[in-house]
């Protein structure tokens, strides 16, 4: 299966998500991730290429949603998922693309 430009896993499946960079993150953009926050124990956030800190209003959404939110680039994103996957520990993703 190939994909291309920014995604949304979740338990429900695999989507594509609006923002190309993590300055147009918006807290509408998690609304996917909050319906199904039942069955998420945390998201993780690739950034894109450099690994960067959330904006203050996502890590307060996630906060306020009693939801883990680990930030790391999108390739570790990526690969830590594979080994969460691998695990069976299956997590939810938001990533954005790395051009």
């Amino acid at each position: 299966m190939s994909h291309t430009g920014s995604l949304l896993i979740l338990p429900s499946g695999i989507y594509p998500w609006r923002p190309d960079r993590l300055d147009l993150v918006t807290a509408e953009d998690f609304s996917p991730v909050l319906a199904e926050k039942a069955a998420i124990t945390f998201l993780l956030l690739g950034t894109g290429r450099a690994m960067t800190l959330a904006p203050q209003l996502i890590r307060r959404l996630f906060a306020d949603a009693a939801l883990s939110l680990e930030t790391m680039d999108t390739g570790a994103a990526v690969r830590t998922y594979n080994v969460l996957l691998a695990e069976d520990r299956p997590p939810a993703a938001a990533l954005i693309a790395v051009d």
